[in-house]
């Protein structure tokens, strides 16, 4: 039984990458999918897509990978557990390696980066960083 199921898809996706895996899978769950989303727009990953499993379904992600045949995502942290949840404020919210990375916030109007929430003065629960 998964405890944490972000932060088990956030190992699948750093295994794979590690691994120079093509694509992983991971059980689906919506909050699941919006990360893949983020993760797709910011060009960490280059696909992904739910697949039915007659169950809760699958998201298969496509992984991404440099000219160099480096992994896109160097690394992946979670940071709000179901133990200890972090939220921050707009003006408080963490620049990941000075901007390089990404933080995926929770906030009132859905899932998105920490700049995206600073542009819109939007706080929330700090789901993860990405780098």
């Amino acid at each position: 039984m998964i405890t944490d199921p972000i932060s088990d898809m956030l190992v699948r996706i750093k295994n794979g990458s590690q691994k120079f895996k093509e694509k992983v899978d991971i059980p689906a769950s919506g909050i699941k999918e919006e990360i893949a989303k983020i993760l797709k727009t910011e060009g960490y990953i280059s696909n992904y897509k739910r697949l039915d499993d007659k169950r809760q379904g699958i998201l298969r992600v496509f992984l991404k990978y440099t000219q160099n045949k480096q992994p896109m995502i160097t690394d992946l942290k979670r940071v709000s557990k179901p133990s200890i949840r972090i939220y921050r404020k707009s003006n408080k919210l963490p620049k990941v390696l000075k901007g390089i990375g990404i933080a995926i916030v929770s906030t009132s109007h859905g899932l998105m980066t920490d700049s995206m929430a600073r542009e819109e003065h939007l706080g929330g629960e700090v789901i993860c960083y990405v780098w």
